[in-house]
């Protein structure tokens, strides 16, 4: 693990396989850090002979922290979210602290700052929709797309369960401690878990813990990132301009983004390859870890193909 310089902060990245291979990029999503990625997805990229690259976003991990930036008011954000991609004007009287084209600069930074012309760009989640700009902003970077459980903004699609939509928004423990704050997580990944791959309580526990101790712990980060998110508007149009192979995969029982968020997606991009996972929520089961690579590389396969 490094701290990467992009200029005006640095980046946490990981860098796996060989220098000279051909490069994934992989974007983690709201406040997930770059260890959340299974090593059964990364190591059969690298078997096949590419060069994986995992990174902590912005404030998340040990990348820098925003803190100077200020809080946005998340729930004034919200009042307006669902109107928020055809009023762009209120947003001057809701500023917030860096967007998603901002998030989607940082990882193009980190490919010049790593000396990378081109990758094949993964994001999941809130780095679904960061893959999805760098495809769209930076196109001669962005060799293939896959957007994984993301969403393309369509205000019009249905929104998260209740009981999810609770896990995201509901206050942290009282008790700032690692257990209490473990156990909080645990909950809330326990809410979004695939259904048919269900992760063990004490694995969970164990990554929560390995997460705490490395310094995932950032509450001002996550809200910040949460701004980033329910102002990022609809970006179906810019999807439709998108000529690079893509490929988009979606969990078949995801109470966060609804199978309609990757459907939609998926039907926004032109030649864009829709997969569902049965069994699948929001999360990376390491079961599925094989699938989710196999999926990248079929998708890097068809921009090799031409």
């Amino acid at each position: 693990m490094s701290l990467i310089d992009i200029g005006n902060f640095k980046l946490e990245a990981v860098v796996h396989g060989r220098a000279d291979a051909p490069a994934i990029l992989l974007i983690q999503g709201l406040g997930t850090p770059l260890t959340r990625w299974p090593a059964t997805m990364i190591d059969p990229l690298v078997e096949a002979g590419f060069r994986v690259i995992t990174f902590d976003n912005r404030d998340v991990g040990l990348s820098s922290k925003m803190d100077d930036l200020g809080l946005p008011n998340i729930h004034s954000l919200m009042s307006i979210q669902p109107f928020a991609w055809t009023l762009p004007s209120m947003f001057p009287a809701l500023p917030i602290p860096y967007t998603l084209a901002d998030m989607a600069s940082d990882a193009v930074a980190l490919l010049d700052a790593l000396g990378i012309a081109a990758a094949h760009v993964v994001g999941a989640s809130l780095g679904g929709m960061i893959a999805q700009l760098v495809a769209a902003y930076y196109s001669e970077r962005c060799l293939s797309l896959t957007s994984i459980m993301s969403s393309s903004g369509n205000p019009m699609l249905p929104p998260p369960t209740p009981v999810a939509l609770h896990s995201l928004f509901a206050p942290l423990p009282v008790a700032r401690n690692e257990d209490a704050l473990i156990e909080d997580c645990v909950w809330r990944q326990k809410v979004l878990m695939s259904p048919g791959y269900p992760t063990p309580d004490e694995e969970l526990r164990a990554m929560f813990t390995a997460e705490y101790r490395r310094g995932g712990f950032h509450p001002k980060g996550v809200v910040r990132q949460l701004a980033t998110l329910l102002t990022a508007g609809d970006r179906r149009p810019l999807l439709m301009a998108l000529r690079v192979p893509a490929m988009v995969l979606h969990g078949g029982d995801d109470p966060l983004l609804n199978l309609a968020c990757g459907r939609d997606t998926a039907a926004a991009i032109p030649d864009g390859e829709f997969r569902v996972i049965e069994g699948m929520g929001h999360d990376f089961p390491n079961a599925l870890g094989p699938e989710f690579a196999k999926a990248i590389l079929t998708v890097a396969k068809r921009a090799e193909n031409g």
